[in-house]
């Protein structure tokens, strides 16, 4: 999911002196600026995400990565793209699909509330990931 990638990236790429840019986040997730802005603007609302505005603005993490859930991550989003979904109606659709999802549904929120950013950012460390050095190397002799 977009909102994860977004979430993670920004983990891994902000501190709580530096932000990151959407265009940057755009870039290194290859999605386009224009639909990462209204879940961008969602996690922000909501306070997942802190924004800066002005020439250097952009994003940093709203919450310490050990306290945002995934599950509050993948909730916004989710709920963003409920408003432009159809609403099915059929008799296999209420028979079947719709207690299937609801299933499936509740084996995920189970698994997603026990998972935080912090948990993203160890899986990224096991992978070998590592956060580049943003601060100039300073040598005194």
């Amino acid at each position: 999911m977009v909102a994860v990638a977004i979430m993670l990236d920004v983990a891994f790429h902000s501190g709580s002196d530096s932000v990151v840019s959407a265009a940057e986040i755009a870039e290194r997730t290859g999605t386009a600026r224009r639909s990462l802005e209204p879940l961008l603007q969602g996690l922000s609302r909501v306070g997942l995400l802190e924004s800066t505005k002005g020439p250097h603005g952009g994003y940093r993490l709203g919450r310490p990565p050990r306290v945002i859930k995934l599950s509050d991550v993948i909730a916004l989003a989710l709920s963003s793209l409920e408003d432009g979904s159809p609403n099915l109606t059929g008799r296999l659709q209420r028979a079947v699909v719709d207690p299937l999802w609801a299933e499936f549904d509740a084996m995920l929120q189970e698994r997603l509330e026990g998972l935080t950013v912090e948990d993203l950012l160890r899986m990224a460390a096991k992978a070998g990931l590592r956060k580049r050095v943003t601060e100039p190397l300073n040598f005194a002799i």
